[in-house]
């Protein structure tokens, strides 16, 4: 059985006399998220499914039966998430990355999170002081400096985002650009998944799947969600662009199972 998070409202139906749980919504799932942070920022936390009951259950059973929202996040260690959510073991299905940002790994992971795991929502969470969207925003503004070999590679979808603070806040520069940068690159990675995952789309587009993007400030504890009529936008935006991915699935079977391994005899 499925449940959102915290002790959640069980709506049921009777089929042959079997009562059956009904698997949340998106908005039911929306709504305790947006509950259990109020609980964290008021310091009145319940910490659910955190005992050894509860790692017991995850030793005996699916994640998918259980987690109700996919988040991808900041790998900043300001931004607890399940904390913030007041959440517990089970309850989401979490990718962190720094910038939040969504290229090839990520989106894989959030495929995986709502195809599989089955959760009904995903959150693009942001966060303000962002260290990656600082960094390309710096670099942009000519106060850029020399970065380890992979790590230019792993924020570069960030600087659309940042471009776009630009050219929509021309009088911003340096901090006072950030948090717009900040909310630019969560639109930016919703673009980029809905762009590179025809899954997805289909899921948004059936309404199984909600996306939503949000802010958390990490002096506060307050999670700032954003507009859901932008990214029904940006859906209809990547829908019409021509360039978008259109192969829901690989065009191979599985290789980690497919191919065979040449082990060679060292003997």
């Amino acid at each position: 059985m499925k449940n959102c998070f915290l002790y959640l409202l069980i709506f049921t139906t009777t089929l042959l006399g079997v009562t059956v749980a009904a698997q949340p919504s998106a908005q039911e799932c929306l709504d305790e998220l947006k509950a259990g942070n109020k609980r964290f920022v008021e310091e009145k936390a319940i910490h659910p499914h955190s005992n050894k009951a509860r790692l017991s259950l995850a030793g005996k059973e699916d994640q998918g039966k259980y987690a109700s929202a996919t988040i991808i996040t900041c790998s900043d260690s300001r931004v607890p998430v399940e904390l913030i959510f007041d959440t517990g073991v089970m309850d989401i299905f979490v990718i962190r990355v720094a910038g939040n940002v969504c290229n090839t790994d990520e989106i894989g992971s959030i495929e995986y999170g709502l195809a599989h795991v089955n959760t009904p929502i995903l959150v693009v969470l942001g966060h303000t002081q962002c260290g990656a969207v600082t960094a390309v925003t710096n670099a942009i503004e000519g106060h850029g400096h020399i970065l380890e070999r992979n790590i230019p590679a792993l924020v570069a979808p960030i600087k659309p985002a940042v471009i776009k603070a630009k050219k929509a806040h021309p009088h911003k520069h340096g901090k006072e650009l950030i948090p717009y940068a900040v909310e630019e690159n969560v639109w930016q990675g919703i673009e980029d998944l809905f762009m590179k995952s025809p899954s997805t789309r289909k899921l948004v587009n059936n309404k199984k799947v909600k996306v939503i993007g949000a802010i958390y400030d990490v002096a506060t504890g307050v999670v700032k969600w954003l507009s859901e009529g932008k990214t029904t936008k940006i859906l209809q935006d990547v829908e019409k662009n021509p360039a978008k991915a259109t192969n829901e699935f690989a065009e191979e079977k599985s290789k980690i199972t497919s191919k065979k391994v040449k082990v060679e005899d060292k003997k």
